[in-house]
């Protein structure tokens, strides 16, 4: 079940949600118990009902006249993960272990913008770089969530492009926040595509295209962390809500690793294919100083 968060191109700043069927969209906005977004169905554990009334009522807007927002629009949590496929840790060439536990830093909601919407190259730097991922939406919350029960608090996944200031992530000694949660320079989406469509979450597929070369590829079989782990060790230190996202990591093939770099300009269009979810597309923009 493919669940997206929208606005109908007449009614800006009217955001709803629904289910996708076809080239349409069953809206599901107070359709159940009066519920209004998609982090509130999975708060009140709706899915189930939101699918048996989707399964009877008529499609409405085509997904061509909408606006796409981000899946959760204000989750609670972004956690991202860094260097979590097999072969990414070699790829910094500093002779280090594999890591014995992730990465982990936050975004904020305002650095993800929605499918077909700008990404946003900033006036203070020309290295905006892609990193397309994985995205899990959680949908039942909880701390110190065991990794046998891990997956059970996957609602879906989603589409992800991690996008980051390559310059501005080396301002301090020990973070990355500065240049991982700038201003939409990232996207998420088109919608979430629910767990039961992913049986085992085993190789899960993840390509990023920019201007329809393909720059990264790779699948949830490399991982380092799976999701259970993944879960399991940020469930430790933090209670999981419904509607929170967490980030699970990139291939190789980011822009800062070619030689010479190549960091994204104006013009050029960055596609996130998840298997089973679907593709993400962002053009890039100069946000106006």
């Amino acid at each position: 079940m493919k669940l997206l968060s929208y606005e109908i191109s007449e009614k800006p700043g009217q955001a709803r949600f629904g289910t996708v069927v076809g080239d349409r969209i069953v809206d599901l906005t107070g359709a159940v118990d009066g519920i209004a977004t998609l982090r509130g169905a999975l708060e009140a554990d709706a899915i189930g009902k939101l699918r048996d009334y989707a399964a009877k009522a008529a499609p409405g807007s085509k997904l061509a006249e909408v606006r796409f927002l981000s899946p959760i629009p204000f989750p609670e949590k972004i956690i991202c993960v860094g260097v979590n496929y097999g072969n990414r840790n070699a790829e910094y060439k500093d002779g280090s272990d594999l890591p014995k536990y992730p990465s982990i830093f936050l975004r904020f909601p305002g650095s993800l913008v929605g499918h077909g919407e700008k990404l946003m190259r900033p006036p203070e730097s020309e290295q905006l770089d892609y990193e397309g991922e994985i995205g899990i939406v959680i949908g039942k919350g909880g701390r110190r969530i065991s990794e046998a029960a891990a997956e059970s608090h996957i609602a879906g996944l989603t589409c992800v492009n991690e996008g980051t200031i390559r310059d501005w992530t080396r301002h301090g000694k020990f973070n990355v926040t500065q240049g991982k949660t700038w201003e939409k320079s990232g996207s998420i989406g088109p919608w979430m595509v629910t767990s039961d469509e992913f049986p085992g979450f085993s190789d899960v597929l993840v390509t990023t295209r920019v201007n329809g070369e393909q720059r990264q590829h790779d699948t949830t079989e490399n991982l380092m962390f799976p999701f259970r782990a993944l879960i399991r060790y940020i469930s430790t230190w933090t209670a999981l809500k419904a509607g929170d996202v967490i980030v699970t990591g990139t291939p190789i093939g980011a822009g800062i690793r070619f030689t010479p770099p190549k960091f994204l300009k104006a013009g050029d269009v960055v596609e996130v294919e998840v298997s089973g979810v679907g593709t993400l597309s962002n053009p890039v923009a100069d946000e106006p100083a």
